[in-house]
């Protein structure tokens, strides 16, 4: 039996920059995994697929560069050498990550974790060789998993595939189907069609990716080229990858494809690491926590999807940081440092582009917060037009509370989206005015230009 400072459970975003935190701060920390640091994000999600859309992005800039200038003939993509770069990508980051663990001092096993109870960990190993380790604080970073819902036809479907088996095909399909037009939808259609697939999305709501701004998701969609979307309408089964569904009206009605991506969202992996056995409190979300990320055992924190407050990586990074300094006592009990998601930013990582943070319009009507509204085109960015033309698409949208003039939703479609919004989520985090960010010099030309200008016109 060995004995830690803290042991984590699972290496995917938060765990391991939690135990970077703690490893910082010389605790003695044992952070298990059972596949690979990084979890989900860095092995299969947010990089691989940020690595293939890149290449895409590069392949339609170079079709289309003739009017910039800069001709070339026949250009064509390389599926083979993209995934190759993609797997690059992945193992040196992978390793990077390695690295600084142990340059921290952090103890990294491979085995499956199981909690115990409050300070006790069971670590069974690749061999089934099984160990017991005590620490006084145990965190739980189990993540989450794709939902697979029971629609027939699915099951046992060689057609049928997840976000994961989707980034290993050998070949892109001439057609494909997505059934889900949240995230994971919207990037891998706008990934493939920009590839020359001919891709459909079928969505169950009126409109795609639903905590989006009403206003705004509309721009999103009418941009993404080579996308056929089937909005309100409910998948009834699917007969290999023929995708058989009801539209709004109630009609009967079929898309025809190669191959079926099922991207109707993840869920918590709250199985096979003993949180029932422990005593966890659980909800039909996940993990439940207060905002320390403290759970209902003395000693035990949550973080990340497993919480299901907030199925981002960059969730579970202010998750790890709020929980470690939870652990650590760095703030007086009557200032914690706590977690708040009214400030945390979205991204679609589409072709465009589409980001937001804080309320929607619809949001804060539906809490009855009088709001100022101002949308502005990215088209009155000079460097956007220099860049993508006169008639791209794109908007910025900013909401202020009428009564306080505090800056409460900040909403963007178009290129550069994500790298402008952290900007919006310092505003909101620090409660700032619309008065006060029009004393803020913006760089010119840039386009984070057109937040200002949509600020000044919302008086």
């Amino acid at each position: 039996m060995g004995s830690y400072d803290t042991i984590i459970i699972g290496g995917g975003p938060g765990g391991y920059v939690a135990a970077e935190r703690l490893g910082a701060a010389r605790k003695k920390v044992l952070l298990v995994e059972k596949a690979a640091l990084g979890g989900t994000c860095l092995n299969v999600g947010c990089i691989p697929t940020k690595t293939l859309v890149n290449s895409a992005k590069i392949y339609v800039h170079a079709r289309e560069g003739e009017r910039y200038g800069v001709k070339s003939a026949g250009v064509t993509f390389d599926w083979g050498a993209m995934q190759a770069w993609k797997r690059e990508v992945v193992e040196k980051l992978r390793g990077g990550v390695a690295a600084t663990e142990r340059k921290l001092g952090v103890e990294v096993v491979s085995g499956e974790g199981k909690l115990l109870g409050p300070g006790k960990v069971e670590i069974r190993g690749a061999s089934g060789a099984v160990q017991v380790h005590e620490a006084p604080a145990v965190i739980v970073a189990t993540g989450s998993a794709p939902v697979l819902p029971p629609i027939p036809g699915c099951r046992e479907n060689s057609r049928v595939v997840d976000s994961t088996g989707l980034l290993e095909i050998a070949l892109p399909p001439k057609r494909l189907c997505v059934i889900g037009g949240g995230v994971i939808g919207v990037e891998f259609a706008g990934l493939f069609a920009a590839l020359g697939t001919s891709v459909e999305v079928v969505e169950m709501m009126d409109e795609i990716v639903p905590f989006m701004d009403r206003e705004q998701a509309p721009v999103l969609r009418r941009a993404m080229k080579g996308v056929s979307f089937r909005l309100g309408c409910k998948v009834t089964r699917v007969e290999k990858a023929t995708v058989h569904y009801t539209t709004k009206e109630g009609a009967e009605a079929r898309a025809e494809a190669d191959l079926v991506l099922m991207a109707v969202g993840r869920r918590p992996v709250l199985e096979g690491w003993g949180a029932k056995e422990a005593g966890l409190d659980l909800s039909p979300r996940g993990v439940t926590v207060d905002g320390r990320m403290r759970t209902n055992l003395p000693g035990v924190w949550a973080i990340g999807d497993v919480t299901g407050k907030s199925l981002l990586a960059h969730s579970a990074y202010r998750m790890a940081d709020v929980a470690v300094a939870d652990i650590l006592g760095g703030r007086a009990a009557a200032q914690p440092n706590v977690m708040r998601y009214d400030a945390v930013p979205w991204v679609v990582y589409g072709l465009p582009e589409a980001a937001g943070v804080g309320w929607t319009e619809q949001e804060a009507a539906a809490r009855g917060l009088g709001v100022k509204k101002a949308t502005v085109k990215l088209t009155a960015s000079g460097r956007f037009c220099a860049e993508h033309g006169f008639a791209a698409p794109g908007a910025v949208k900013v909401l202020a509370d009428r009564a306080t003039d505090r800056i409460v939703g900040v909403h963007v479609v178009g290129p550069y989206a994500s790298e402008l919004i952290w900007g919006a989520a310092a505003l909101i985090e620090q409660e700032l005015r619309a008065s006060d960010l029009r004393e803020v010099i913006f760089p010119h030309p840039t386009v984070c230009e057109v937040i200002r200008d949509a600020v000044w016109e919302l008086e």
